[in-house]
Parts: C-alpha cells; structure tokens; sequence
C-alpha cells in the first residue's frame, strides 16, 4: 500500500470518528448525559490514543496534512473544508462549485468506489483578474485554472472526503523545462545552420568578391549570435549557480547604478534616447564630472558588485531596446523603511497581461521576432532574477500594452 493510500485510510477513519463523537456527543447533550463518562467508552476518545479529545486531535491531524481535505454530501453541500482548501477557492455558500469535482463525486456516490483523478479545474474568479498589476518574479499570474490530483471516498452515510493536491505549479515547471528544451534547441540551431549554409554559398561564389565578402559578413554575424547565445547561457548558469552573497560587502547603489546606465550609453545615444537618473526623487547627474566630489546622501546595500550591476545594467538595455527613439528611460533609487528600490522606467511598447508571469523564464520572449531584431536571446531577464536574489533582494514587474514597463529591484539597506 503506497504512502499517498495509508494518510488517506487514516484520515478517512480519523474523519470518520470526529463525526461520529460529535454526533454522539450531541445525542449525550440531548439525553443529558454525563460528560465524564469512562474514556474507554467507544467513539469517546482519539484513534492516536486513549488520553487525547477526539475533535481538536483530529481536525488538527488534518490540518497539517500535505494534502486539502473537503467533506461533503452527495449533493455537494460541505459539511467541512480544511485550512488547505481554502486557497483553492473551491466551496462557496457551503457547496462544492466545481463541476469536474462533483462529476467524480457523482461517479462514487453511484457504486461506492474510491476514485482518484487529476483534473484541470477551471473556476470563475472575478475578484483575481489581472490588468497589468505588478508581478514578483518566480509567482504565477493569478489564474482561473488549476491542476488537482483529487482522490473521493465515501466515509459514512451520504458523506464523502475529498482529497485535493494542487499540482497546478508542478505541471507549469514541466512546461517551462519542455519550452526550454526546444528554445535552446532552436536558438542554437538556428545560426549553426545559417553559418553552413553561408559557407556553402561562399564556396559556389569563390569567384565574385562582392559575393565572397557579403556571405563572410553574414557569417560573422551569425558567429556573433551564437557566441552572444552561449556568452549568455553560461551567465546565466553563473547567476543560478553562484552562492548568495559570496563576495556581498557595503556598496553605493548610485555608484553602481551609474556604471550599469553607463555600460548602455552606446546603445542610447543610437536610438537617441536619454536617461534620467534620480534618487528619493531628485534627478541627480548620470555622471559626476571627474574630480568633483559626490555631495549627495547615498545609499549603501551589502551585495556584489557583479550580480547587482549585471541585474541593472540588463534591466536598462532592455529599456532602451524596447522603446521608440526619442523617448526617455527613468532610472530611480529610493529608501522606503529599510528597503531601497532601483526602479526602470520606459515608454515602450509594454507586456501583454498574458505574458506578465512568463517573462523571467529562460528563452521566454514576448515576441520573438521583435527580439530577433534587437538581438535579444530571452535570456536577459531570467539572467536578471538569479542577479536580485543572489543579492538577497526580489524583482517584479508592471506593465500595460502601449504604457511602457516598470521593473523594480528592491533590497534591504545596508
């Protein structure tokens, strides 16, 4: 008998008891039954042992369980509903509202049989709609759908527990690993292929100069796509690998941010776009003219030099190559509390609500051939996360379509 089977059994017979105590325990108030009648009594003691109350051990038994625990008639009134089930959002006005749910329970109540299924549950839930609202990377979106292993039995007259294990982040990993798998499959194949084919043309054209340097062009382009791709996957491994905090000391924030706008200078005065950095408000100068000292109240944070302006610096190049020429990025460092925030602000095109939970994922890109002509990997946000957290800090996200996008990295104050 495997695990999942055993804590089911007994929690089915510990269930089984608490009501059955409280039923008695009500016939005995009724009958005027003395409270302190022999504990050896059946039903009047705990199934973990002779001393114990039966309902505060048992409701509490199933409350640390791994799994949620509802309790229903065959009609989908609930009769109880565990801490753990609350999160799913599954009962409502003392019933069961989820169709795929009841349609097992159907099936039990109709022979008896304990069954077990893993459902994809789809719940109207007006009140967790998503309209561009910030998002912490490494959370899912607030979605409608969830991915339940639900196990059903009966445990006594017209009365059934049901088992519910959100698999819902489970199944989203597995389709993250699978969308990785075949991104970093077609990113790398997509300029090894191109770079044989270029070769193969030179070798036709040996003998049309012009030709010879156009296709030799194309190949260095394409060498220089894949060594970027590579270039960024062992960051990325870098990022993920490195130990939190292994060289983290007292660093100025506006020193560091200052080097992360300037490693973008280039591509800014490219498009022609400028940046404006400011802290707790007031626009400071992006550079500090040499030998002019720094007379503004700074702020200092214990990370790494390399993880925080790498996070900054990818943050700001991601601006810059999302928003139309012309137009301004806003970097700001503000202290609310014990916090400082580094907030990049663009007037770009935005994030589809959709694709809000999905863009720190490895190769994830919201369109691709957007990305493919600004030369992004899809690599450079997920390289961003594993940057913040190595510094211990978080980063979210706010966008809308059309309104531009804010990205947040907060950390605590040295």
């Amino acid at each position: 008998m495997e695990i999942w089977q055993v804590v089911v059994l007994v929690v089915a017979v510990a269930v089984a008891a608490a009501i059955g105590a409280a039923v008695a325990y009500g016939r005995g108030r009724e009958t005027g039954e003395s409270e302190s009648r022999p504990r050896s009594a059946e039903g009047d003691h705990s199934l973990f042992g002779e001393d114990l109350p039966v309902l505060p051990t048992e409701r509490r038994f199933v409350e640390v369980m791994p799994y949620a625990l509802i309790v229903a008639d065959s009609a989908g009134a609930v009769a109880y509903a565990s801490k753990g089930a609350d999160p799913l959002n599954l009962v409502r006005n003392g019933r069961l509202v989820a169709e795929d749910i009841g349609e097992v329970l159907a099936l039990v109540v109709a022979d008896g049989q304990v069954r077990e299924r893993e459902l994809k549950v789809t719940l109207p839930r007006p009140d967790r709609r998503q309209d561009g609202r910030g998002v912490r990377a490494g959370e899912a979106v607030p979605t409608d759908t969830l991915y339940l292993r639900v196990r059903i039995g009966a445990i006594a007259d017209d009365l059934f527990a049901i088992f519910l294990h959100d698999m819902s982040e489970q199944r989203r990993f597995e389709a993250m690993r699978r969308d990785f798998i075949t991104n970093v499959s077609h990113e790398l194949k997509t300029p090894s292929g191109a770079i044989s084919l270029l070769a193969e043309t030179i070798t036709d054209a040996a003998d049309d100069p012009d030709a010879v340097r156009y296709f030799a062009g194309r190949i260095t382009k394409e060498s220089q796509r894949l060594a970027e791709l590579v270039h960024k996957l062992i960051e990325l491994q870098r990022a993920q690998d490195a130990p939190a905090m292994s060289d983290a000391k007292p660093m100025s924030v506006v020193a560091m941010t200052r080097e992360s706008i300037a490693a973008n200078e280039v591509q800014a005065d490219a498009k022609q776009i400028g940046i404006v950095l400011s802290l707790n408000g007031r626009v400071i100068p992006v550079e500090v003219p040499e030998g002019e000292p720094e007379t503004l109240d700074d702020v200092l944070v214990r990370v790494g030099r390399e993880p925080f302006t790498t996070a900054v610096k990818n943050l700001v190049e991601n601006a810059i190559h999302y928003s139309p020429a012309h137009t301004t990025v806003s970097v700001g460092i503000g202290v609310v509390g014990d916090r400082v925030r580094i907030r990049v602000v663009d007037q770009g095109i935005g994030i589809p609500k959709e694709s809000l939970g999905r863009i720190f994922e490895r190769f994830y890109r919201v369109d691709p051939a957007r990305s493919r002509e600004t030369g992004g990997s899809g690599l450079g946000l997920a390289i961003t996360k594993h940057c913040v957290q190595e510094c211990g800090g978080t980063i979210s996200v706010w966008s809308r379509e059309g309104e531009g996008s804010t990205f947040t990295i907060e950390l605590p104050v040295a």
